[in-house]
């Protein structure tokens, strides 16, 4: 599990340094950062498939993905870097991103952001005895399962990261125990409900464990929930939403389709019938109840299209899937932060509550936090 997440120079995250628990609830108002924290968490997973650079480049590149604000440091030269890690009980990674330096040859991909520094580490705190592999410029060194460090013989490439490029089960099987568990984290952002949305429309259907990330599947992710997974959660989850509702999908020569059979109804509604928030729910509800949890699920504000009284259904499948996948919600809806944490405390789920909200500088901050002795215990590594 995850215990800490490190922002430096990102947006209007100057420096964050965030605890996680199982259950981590994000909030705050408009523009504090919320949606630079989950764009954050996405940039370490595709670090984790070779894809950050590209990633920062879809941003704009390092000129828009930086800190907006004063980078004057104490007398200093301001250096030019944006930093990106976390630490958890088994564990910990960060990654430092700056400008090309030096003479090389002509390229028109002169302003892609180049990797400084990258480094795995063992337990929660960065220490150069729990060192794994680092990475500085283009040399890389791994520690072997006889404790040894192994150098690489060729020089990694400033725009590929070495868990992408290093992670060999001989030299290196931590870096691919890594790699694995990061690729295993999953992201939902705003699925769309719209008229045209994937989701209202029949599709092939095929065993689907994991509800993909346009909606499209929804009715296959369903069917796969009552044959292989949870099929009572299922049941109560769309109970608990809309009282003496239940669910059907049919297959109409290999196309399935949602059915919604609703009490007082003389026919079941489709999914092109279905209002936005009522298909939401049922998306969510496929995406918690999957039966191939992840390490980490990602949610940026779930409660977006929901009626208010969706928000406790809604809490009540955050809480069980908690049961087996850490989970950090990123909402701006108060209502459902609340119901998580009294869910959690009932269920007794360790819930870390982080509010954001911008000082006078406009750098996120957490709010009630006195100083640096109320965070994480965290060192970054040096250049």
């Amino acid at each position: 599990m995850l215990t800490t997440l490190a922002v430096e120079n990102y947006r209007s995250l100057r420096r964050l340094i965030v605890p996680l628990e199982r259950l981590t609830v994000v909030s705050g108002a408009n523009g504090t950062g919320k949606s630079s924290l989950y764009r954050a968490l996405r940039l370490l997973a595709d670090a984790a498939d070779g894809g950050a650079v590209a990633a920062l480049a879809r941003e704009g590149g390092l000129p828009s993905a930086l800190w907006a604000g004063d980078r004057r440091g104490s007398g200093r030269s301001p250096v030019v870097s944006l930093r990106l890690g976390f630490a958890g009980d088994e564990f910990g990674y960060a990654v430092d991103f700056g400008h090309p330096i030096g003479a090389g040859a002509p390229s028109m991909f002169g302003r892609d952001p180049e990797i400084k520094r990258e480094c795995t580490w063992a337990g929660p705190v960065l220490r150069p005895s729990a060192l794994l592999s680092d990475r500085s410029g283009p040399s890389v060194r791994t520690r072997t399962a006889d404790g040894s460090w192994h150098r690489s013989v060729s020089a990694l490439r400033p725009y590929d990261s070495m868990l992408g490029e290093l992670a060999d089960p001989r030299l290196a099987p931590d870096l691919l125990r890594l790699r694995e568990h990061m690729r295993s984290w999953r992201f939902y952002d705003h699925v769309r409900t719209d008229a045209h949305a994937p989701a209202r429309a029949a599709r092939v259907g095929t065993r689907t464990p994991v509800l993909g990330h346009d909606g499209a599947d929804l009715a296959a992710a369903l069917q796969t929930i009552r044959e292989t997974g949870d099929h009572e959660a299922l049941a109560a989850a769309v109970d608990a939403a809309f009282p003496g509702s239940t669910v059907e999908i049919t297959d109409q020569g290999g196309r399935f389709e949602l059915l919604l059979h609703q009490r007082g109804m003389l026919r079941p509604l489709g999914a092109a019938e279905l209002s936005d928030g009522t298909l939401r729910y049922l998306l969510w509800t496929a995406a918690l109840l999957t039966p191939r949890p992840p390490a980490l699920l990602v949610l940026n504000e779930p409660e977006s299209s929901l009626h208010p009284d969706l928000l406790p259904p809604l809490a009540d499948l955050i809480l069980t899937a908690a049961r087996d996948t850490q989970i950090v919600v990123v909402t701006h809806a108060q209502e459902l932060a609340a119901a998580l944490a009294r869910g959690a405390r009932s269920h007794r789920i360790g819930t870390a509550s982080v509010t954001l909200v911008k000082d006078a500088s406009g750098r996120t901050e957490v709010a009630g936090r006195e100083g640096p002795l109320d965070e994480p215990l965290w060192h970054w590594p040096k250049r």
